[in-house]
């Protein structure tokens, strides 16, 4: 059997993660004794079926297909939901405040969608069914699906559920579970601000009126702050009394007592029931804490933590915040929790970083009613105005506070100093300075009477905060030990969801531009962390570290990525910069030994270079091997023996004998680099300055350990994976700038405003009239595209041209009809519109829209002065996308899958380009290979060369003769130079002039004015006195004889108009090649490759493409070399993170404090997946894989979809096309041929096949997460082998499943059945469908693995992706009754399952073509239904068989070999497959599927595919399967 890795001793595999994992305990119940082998498991689908729960749902809710059953169900019965409550959903004891298997089967079972509300009355439902629709819906957002969808149906009954939650406390006491289940639904509550009914009832609660609960004193003192609300409170005042009539108490009302009794209610829980002081009975055994407290109550421990969470998301959306913060100020929650002893103790580790997240965001540095932020020097007066009124009071009124009054503010404004100089009141006096003379906190509050309470809030009141730019620039970037294995901050990858953590999180708005890039700045820094950490689980266990006679750490193995260092030392230490306590750069120098590895590794390492980020690391492990036990409770930086970790940045690497190695500043010149002599290598690094100040500080306050004199290993990573660093720096320098998002942009960027301020009919400097250039195929095409106008077309002199021909100059109208597709992102359309050609009143006078036809000028007499012309023939919608594109503002495109985002892109930039010559466009997408595509689209245009230009690694993967990146741009301009004054010399040549006229760009420029220009002045004057003489311009154009070796004669002598316009063109041409030599100029003038490059990238390029790593990596070289651009167009935008999409727009600097953007154009599709975020945590708990294009999309910003799909069979897109406002179907899928044909040998060109279990097995997980089905996999295999016989070509198909685990048991059966047989071989890919995003194929085999739960399939993003794959055909292989019964993914699977679920054959077929039509009626007796696996076995055997007997009667032989039968291992070697399909460190992640993942795959060829067997989809730490542990060489 091979080995496991990673199943040992050390268990730190990287896992891709699913589901949530369930509860140990549950976990035990589930397992059948003596079954499982151990491994965790959820409850299996046969459990389901026999459990409690499921019957009571069979027999009341759960829908089935039979008309009868449906009718014999029971009818709602109130009694069920109260005993279901009380027996299945109430939690006794213990922390969780849900059994959450039972909550899963519920909600499975569609408990909420098909009994709870759909039977829900506002006046009569109970109290029990009230909290089983909380609960059902906080696992709908636990478990990251939509979860008001099925509310929608009664809007006016929701608004009564909203209103019966808010009151559901009144007169009930609620268990600790009970008030945290409802805590946590009014978080997702506040949440889902963006939902219309939700938010009108919350916000409610969030209102002016709250106010009637602060004290006196505080209300008085916020009315003074803000004089603008004294109006509003007295008009408000006025209207509730009008309403209520005399006897209305407004404080009785929920949105005055609704958060106030909230908070009370939590003081209370954190001051009596967290640690519940017990009454001693004088037991010997009972438990009490060192403290004289009783056990902490986890449950109350959670609630509190849940509580803060939900503060913390109040004062962090200014809708919220604005009313709500006095509030939280006015009971003074954040001292009252300084001093709680949960903030103290152990178990209040997390709650302790809730609180101070809670304190930063209410002291956070905005101005809350205007939502201005707050500048620096503005925070400084205002704490400054505020100690000082307050030494003024204490001057007039307190003689013993003398002394305060009169020291400088800077002496007591620290908490220490403040605290010391209070401590001389009295209880009484410093009561009634906080409560009556200060007012900040009220008299009638309990808390008032302790002393250490009143210091803490005055403290709190008047201390100076550290600025959040301090802050972030007193951080270390690289994490260190403490904050890698900080469980709270870094989770483990095993989040469930069902806890909170101090983490921030990324929802629809953010207070100000500082507050984004800090909540950013932190999830990113906290993700790369989660990886770092991941990395070096993976390497050190490979060093085999012990401890040696001499006491000190050795290594008996090795590992790729990590080598023990020889020596260490630190070089340099600089001073501070003024103003700053850390050093400005710290040096060290590393030296290793890279003799034990062997030729590949070493390169490796040789390969590191300047700015590459390592880590240099601290092992200590202990003497004697951990036991069972010490294992159990050991972190595991002790399993590991890891003391500690800093990173560092490579500044130069030499080799043994000193000499520089991988320079690229030019101190070494290419012909002088030799390659590295010797195995021991010295890296010159820069440590991290914040980090070794505050390791030194520790030294010298709390004689700390020197760390610095410990490390002993030096760690690196992949490079593609370790550019971390650069991104937040890019995030910090934005902090630290002044940052500027363009003015038309701001307010929608953060959330607030007018969804559609920033589209282009509300915007100033529109484009009157715009040339489209090749847009338009004729005159049809025009009138199609503007079906609700009367268009009229004119010649440029106003005369009306009766035979319309393009280009098309068209003057818009600025609001334009018929934009169905620019709705807002929640409205719904309902125009009668069917792909895209809106249904218009016959009587209705429609608007007359003048069209200007003009001829272009003839281009010149050569084949290469022809301009590209575009063939696409864009859809209406298209057409309304290209114009909003090129107009200012905010253009936003949904691009469904197979709509031609890329052509509606490509033709944008064309457009814009000739409308605005002068402009820069920067093209940013999410993958090399979406630019490629891009940019090979873009050289079909009219678009010349040399302005395009394209950064960062992947340009030499685009499929072009031509290389757009800089120094091939820079040498192409060269090429060209001579080209051109080549071509300067000869036409001196034809005028008899010298030749060295053509010596360099400048004399070509005078020979130009001299000799050219003058020459065709004198020309024109002529030909206009001579316009009546056919031949005058044959005879007198002064340049024939140059233009005398054109493929056909310029002049015909026939009409003097025609052959003007033909000197025209010769004259352009001319033109043209003199205003190439001008910008050639400048490369000759440039002497150095780096200069011209960077001339190519700042002036010469007018569209600039690259990825967003590679923006956020370079800005800081952007800006130095004042990179511009006037228009941002983001390919892709759906899939990139929101940082990474920000950072681009910030690549230039303002110019006179504006920001030069004038466009910006987003085009992805927020229905498919959304960007990889490693840790679930940061995925569900922080929303940190929300990209900007779908948060604006949330926020009802309108946007344009694309409708009209030209990828798959019309059949094949009404599996997916239900998730798109009105997505129909190009005319080419329903009239070309391919897509009428049958698929040769199927009944149904799609088709669900339901799997049972295989072997007795159905979903197995041979190590946690790593899903694997064995019957699905070889059902699929023995499917591909059966289209390969039938003569489908391997390249047309692809092979797709949703778990990684099961992608390498398919290759791994693929290598077993398949590629021995070059008559088979493997098919395209076999990749996950997550890899396959943004590719397609003809034919989809489809595997959905799971057969417990439905798992991340859920996602309706993962179906829509996984179903918009195929062009041709889909088979989708999975557990029917489990798959059917989800609410989420119901309108595909009714439609799959309209067909049999048993795989339909037509075994008349016996090759790959066919006759029969797709819709064909088909005789009965052709449709053969397989059985199952063995049956699929059989057919391929007599298939082989017939086909083998048939060519050999034909040909003599059709196979190379005479093979053996397809099927004989197909049931042998069981267990071996699951075993072999489990290589060394495989991860259950979306790590790259293959080395060809980039290719289309609709362009291969059979011939050129990859083997399958080559490429393992692994991650490989060490070779040292094949070695034994502690041989020195590998």
């Amino acid at each position: 059997m091979t080995r496991v890795y990673g199943t040992g001793t050390y268990d730190f595999r990287r896992h891709r993660v699913a589901e949530y994992p369930l509860e140990s305990k549950a976990v035990e119940l589930s397992q059948k004794p003596g079954g499982g082998g151990g491994i965790s498991s959820t409850i299996t689908l046969s459990e389901i079926q026999r459990d409690r729960i499921t019957k009571i749902a069979e027999a009341n809710w759960l829908k089935t297909a039979d008309a009868a059953t449906e009718a014999e169900k029971n009818p709602f019965d109130a009694e069920l939901v109260k005993k279901i409550y009380e027996t299945e959903l109430v939690v006794k004891e213990g922390q969780k405040p849900v059994p959450l298997q039972r909550v899963m089967i519920l909600e499975v079972s569609q408990y909420l969608e098909n009994y709870l509300w759909p039977n829900f009355d506002p006046q009569s439902a109970t109290f029990e069914h009230v909290m089983s629709i909380i609960l059902m819906v906080n696992e709908k957002f636990r478990e990251n699906v939509a979860a008001w969808g099925c509310f929608y149906d009664r809007k006016d009954v929701f608004k009564g559920f909203l209103e019966r939650v808010l009151r559901l406390k009144e007169g009930r006491e609620l268990s600790i579970a009970e008030k945290t289940n409802y805590l946590v639904f009014m978080i997702n509550a506040f949440q889902s601000l963006e939902d219309e009914v939700v938010s009108m009832t919350v916000l409610r609660l969030a209102s002016l009126k709250s106010w009637y609960s602060l004290s006196y004193g505080r209300f008085q003192m916020e009315l003074c702050l803000n004089p603008g609300l004294i109006k509003k409170w007295k008009r408000m005042a006025r209207k509730e009394s009008v309403k209520g009539g005399q006897h209305l108490d407004p404080s009785t009302t929920p949105e005055v007592t609704f958060l106030r009794n909230l908070i009370e209610e939590f003081l209370e829980i954190l001051n009596s029931q967290v640690f519940p002081r017990r009454q001693l009975s004088g037991e010997d055994d009972e438990l009490i804490d060192a403290s004289g407290l009783g056990l902490a109550n986890d449950a109350c421990i959670l609630y509190c933590e849940r509580f803060m969470e939900f503060l913390i998301d109040l004062l962090s959306q200014l809708p919220t915040r604005r009313y709500l913060r006095p509030l939280v100020a006015d009971v003074a929650v954040v001292a009252k929790c300084h001093l709680s002893t949960l903030y103290r103790h152990e178990k209040g580790k997390l709650f302790a970083q809730l609180v101070d997240l809670l304190q930063f965001y209410e002291g956070f540095e905005i101005n809350d009613h205007t939502g201005t932020q707050l500048t620096d020097h503005e925070v400084l007066e205002f704490h400054y105005s505020r100690l000082q009124s307050f030494q003024l009071h204490v001057f007039k009124k307190m003689d013993k506070l003398r002394e305060l009054a009169l020291t400088n503010i800077g002496s007591i404004h620290k908490r220490a100093d403040l605290s010391k100089k209070l401590s001389v009141f009295s209880p009484e006096d410093l009561r009634d300075l906080v409560c009556c003379k200060l007012k900040l906190v009220s008299k009638e509050d309990p808390w008032s009477e302790r002393v250490d309470f009143l210091i803490e809030v005055m403290v709190s009141f008047f201390e100076k905060q550290q600025s959040q730019k301090e802050a972030i620039n007193a951080l270390p970037l690289y994490p260190n030990e403490q904050i890698m294995w900080d469980e709270s901050v870094v989770p483990s990858i095993n989040y469930s969801g069902e806890g909170c953590l101090a983490l921030p999180k990324l929802n629809l708005q953010f207070l100000t531009l500082h507050d984004y890039l800090l909540r950013n700045f932190n999830l990113f820094r906290l993700e790369s962390t989660y990886e770092i950490r991941e990395d070096i689980q993976e390497a050190i266990p490979h060093l085999l570290a012990y401890i040696n006679n001499d006491g000190e750490t050795a290594f008996r193995g090795w590992s790729r990525m990590g080598v023990p260092i020889k020596e260490f030392k630190i070089s340099e230490v600089k001073q501070p910069n003024i103003g700053e306590v850390k050093p400005s750069s710290v040096t060290a120098e590393v030296t290793f030994s890279i003799s034990s590895y062997r030729a590949q590794i070493r390169s490796e390492w040789n390969a590191l270079k300047e700015h590459d980020v390592l880590f240099l690391l601290s092992i200590r492990p202990s003497f004697e091997p951990l036991s069972a036990e010490e294992e159990g409770k050991a972190s595991v930086p002790q399993k590991l023996g890891l003391q500690y970790v800093r990173g560092c940045e490579i500044i130069e690497i030499r080799d043994e004998e000193g000499t520089l190695m991988n320079d690229f500043s030019g101190k070494i010149k290419r012909d002088e680099w030799k390659p590295p002599k010797g195995d021991l290598r010295t890296i010159t690094v820069a440590l991290d300055t914040a980090q070794y100040h505050m390791d030194v500080t520790n030294i010298a306050e709390k004689g700390g350990e020197d760390v610095y004199g410990t490390f002993n290993v030096l760690m690196r990573r992949k490079p593609k994976e370790n550019n971390f660093k650069a991104i937040l720096e890019s995030i910090r320098d934005l902090m630290n700038e002044y940052c500027i998002v363009p003015k038309w942009l701001e307010n929608i960027f953060l959330g607030y405003g007018d969804p559609s301020a920033a589209q282009w009919t509300n915007m100033p400097d529109l484009l009157e009239t715009v040339d489209f250039k090749d847009t338009f195929i004729d005159a049809d095409h025009l009138k199609g595209s503007f079906v609700d106008y009367e268009v009229s077309f004119v010649n440029p002199d106003g005369t009306e041209n009766l035979n319309p021909r393009p280009p098309f100059k068209i003057k818009l109208p600025r609001m334009l009809k018929g934009s169905g597709g620019a709705l807002d992102g929640s409205a719904v359309s309902t125009a009668g519109a069917v792909n895209g050609i809106s249904v218009v009143d016959g009587n209705h006078q429609k608007e007359r829209l003048i069209i200007e036809t003009y001829t272009p000028p003839d281009p010149g007499p050569y084949p290469q002065d022809q301009p590209k012309q575009n063939i696409v023939r864009f859809t209406s919608t298209q057409v309304e996308a290209i114009i909003s594109g090129i107009q200012p503002g905010l253009t936003m495109v949904v691009g469904p899958p197979g709509t031609g985002k890329t052509d509606t892109a490509v033709q944008i930039l064309n457009v814009l380009y000739h409308n605005c010559p002068s402009q820069r466009t920067l093209i940013i997408t999410h993958s090399n290979q979406a630019l490629n595509d891009l940019f090979e689209k873009i050289m079909q245009r009219d678009v010349p060369a040399r302005y395009l230009l394209r950064l960062g690694q992947g340009e030499q993967e685009l499929a072009t003769d031509l290389d757009f990146s800089r120094q091939g741009r820079v040498n192409a301009m060269l090429v060209r130079r001579l080209e051109l004054l080549s071509e300067v010399a000869r036409l001196a040549m034809s005028l008899q002039l010298p030749e060295d006229v053509g010596y360099t760009c400048e004399t070509a420029g005078y020979f130009w004015l001299l000799h050219v220009y003058s020459r065709w002045e004198q020309f024109l004057a002529a030909c206009a006195e001579n316009k009546d003489k056919p031949t005058f311009v044959r005879d007198r154009f002064p340049f024939k004889e140059f233009f005398s070796d054109t493929p056909h004669p310029v002049f015909t002598g026939e009409s003097f108009e025609k052959d003007m316009r033909a000197a025209m063109g010769c004259f352009r041409h001319l033109k043209t090649m003199f205003q190439e030599l001008e910008e050639c100029r400048a490369f000759e003038l440039l002497k150095s490759t780096a200069d011209r490059a960077n001339y190519l990238m700042t002036k010469q390029a007018k569209i600039v493409a690259m990825t967003c790593t590679h923006a956020a990596l370079k800005r800081k070289d952007f800006l130095q070399l004042g990179f511009k651009y006037d228009n941002l167009l983001m390919e892709e935008s759906a899939q990139i993170l929101e940082i990474e999409t920000f950072i681009p727009m910030l690549l230039q600097r303002q110019e006179d404090g504006h920001a030069r953007l004038k466009r910006c154009i987003l085009i992805g599709d927020h229905h498919q997946l959304p960007p990889v975020v490693k840790n679930m945590a940061f995925q569900k708990y922080s929303h940190m894989d929300q990209s900007l294009f779908t948060r604006f999309v949330r926020l009802g910003i309108p946007y344009i979809e694309l409708n009209a799909q030209g990828r798959a069979r019309p059949s094949i897109a009404k599996l997916y096309n239900w998730r798109y406002r009105n997505l129909g179907d190009l005319p080419y899928v329903k009239e070309a041929s391919v897509f009428h044909k049958a698929n040769a040998g199927f009944a149904y060109d799609y088709q669900l096949v339901d799997v049972p279990d295989y072997l007795g097995k159905g979903e197995t997980t041979p190590s946690p997460w790593f899903y694997q089905n064995e019957g699905e996999a070889e059902y699929i295999v023995s499917v591909y082998i059966y289209m390969r016989l039938l003569g489908y070509p391997a390249n047309k198909i692809s092979i797709l499943t949703t778990y990684n685990g099961q992608k390498l048991l398919i290759r791994d059966i693929i290598n077993r059945r398949c590629v021995p047989y070059d008559f088979i071989g493997p098919p395209s890919k076999v990749a996950t469908v997550d890899k396959f995003q943004g590719q397609q194929n003809d034919f989809i085999l489809l595997s959905l693995v799971r057969t417990r739960f439905v798992g991340h399939l859920r996602d309706v993003r993962r179906l829509v992706v996984a179903m918009s794959r195929a062009r041709l055909g889909l088979y989708v292989f999975c557990r029917r009754s489990l798959f059917e019964q989800c609410y989420e993914l119901q309108p595909t699977f009714q439609l799959l399952l309209k067909r049999p679920d048993h795989l339909a054959l037509n075994m008349s077929e016996i090759t790959s073509y066919t006759e029969r039509g797709v819709e064909d009626s088909e005789p009965r007796d052709h449709i053969y239904l397989v059985s199952g696996i063995e049956e699929m076995s059989s057919i391929i055997d007599r298939l082989y068989q017939e086909k083998s007997r048939h060519q050999s009667v034909q040909n003599g032989s059709y196979f190379s070999h005479s093979a053996p039968s397809l099927n004989t291992d197909v049931v042998q070697s069981q267990q071996q497959t699951v075993a072999n399909s489990m290589p060394e460190q495989a991860d259950d992640m979306d790590i790259p599927d293959d080395s060809d993942g980039a290719e289309k795959v609709d362009n291969h060829i059979a011939g050129d595919l990859p083997r399958e067997s080559n490429i393992e989809d692994v991650t490989m730490v060490d070779s040292s399967a094949s070695v034994p542990n502690g041989s020195p060489t590998p």
